[in-house]
């Protein structure tokens, strides 16, 4: 299944994996009938309003410069098909250049997450600091978001949207809320994929097998030219009814637009070093406490086991 997304115009979106070639594509946007014409014989389209999910927790979601709550979405996925244990979440900003069938059928085992390492983070010193100072992760284990295989049943018995809810009331995230998040829930629970099923041009490295393009950040061919594997993107976005709007995006964007996108990105590098080097950021506080509060209970159940153990061993001698 090849598609092309278009952040300006759809949004955001869930793609979700069933059954061999049957696509559900999740939607919230004006353009619903367009993207419902598209539909093949080979995939289908749905449509779900999360405007009451997204509501529960309007209090205490972190948005900065372009993120919208649109950046949530993803988190109501488990808890809103609990028919389906298995799930496929792409960014608008992506293109695949193969059947994503590939991806899902690739085994997570136990994990929670099936995902890439960040390469925009792998390649910024400030954002390795920050991941591995503020948040306690090392850049190789830190994924990002806008390519992931949810396992939803694990999830599900994990109480996912809870946790998720509980650390975004707990500390606000500046760099990236809702990759951080997830991050930090799923540590140590990750399979990564090779980094051909999430390529972003911002690493700027034209190598390797390329299955799913992430045109992530700045890096947007329907703002700029010579953005690397912009051929995919102008390919598949020729093939959509909404090709004309984003030609007169691409002809709007300006200068000053531009310079909005540079200072966005130094602004983010800024941010990322400051949290790295403060003595208050989310791993010296709150991440302190919950990695008390874990030790704790590791300590309590290993000493209940004990007793446990050793009760059934004095009632085991008692009756010989």
């Amino acid at each position: 299944v090849k598609t092309v997304l278009k952040r300006a115009v759809f949004m955001r979106n869930f793609i979700r994996f069933q059954q061999k070639k049957l696509i559900f594509l999740l939607f919230h946007g004006k353009n619903a009938k367009k993207v419902k014409a598209m539909e093949e014989e080979d995939f289908l389209v749905q449509f779900d309003d999360i405007g009451e999910k997204i509501s529960r927790i309007s209090d205490c979601m972190h948005c900065r410069d372009y993120y919208t709550s649109a950046i949530y979405f993803r988190l109501f996925i488990p808890d809103l098909f609990p028919e389906y244990e298995k799930a496929i979440y792409l960014d608008c900003d992506t293109v695949a250049l193969t059947d994503i069938g590939e991806l899902f059928a690739i085994d997570i085992k136990d994990n929670l997450i099936g995902a890439v390492a960040d390469q925009a983070v792998a390649a910024v010193g400030p954002f390795r600091e920050y991941t591995k100072n503020a948040l306690g992760i090392d850049a190789e284990q830190y994924f990002n978001s806008g390519v992931i295989v949810m396992n939803l049943k694990k999830m599900r018995e994990l109480n996912f949207y809870g946790t998720f809810c509980e650390i975004l009331r707990s500390y606000e995230f500046i760099v990236a809320p809702d990759q951080d998040c997830l991050n930090l829930i799923c540590q140590d629970k990750v399979y990564f994929y090779e980094s051909g099923w999430n390529k972003m041009p911002i690493a700027g490295k034209n190598e390797g097998k390329i299955y799913l393009i992430h045109y992530n950040l700045s890096m947007k061919p329907w703002h700029y030219s010579n953005v690397l594997y912009e051929e995919h993107f102008w390919k598949y976005a020729s093939q959509t009814p909404f090709l004309e709007k984003i030609q007169a995006k691409k002809a709007a964007f300006t200068p000053e637009m531009a310079k909005r996108d540079e200072e966005g990105g130094e602004r983010l590098i800024a941010l990322a070093q400051a949290e790295a080097d403060s003595p208050c950021n989310y791993y010296k506080t709150v991440g302190f406490q919950r990695r008390k509060q874990e030790k704790k209970n590791e300590n309590e159940a290993g000493r209940y086991g004990f007793i446990e153990n050793f009760t059934q061993s004095a009632g085991s001698l008692k009756a010989d």
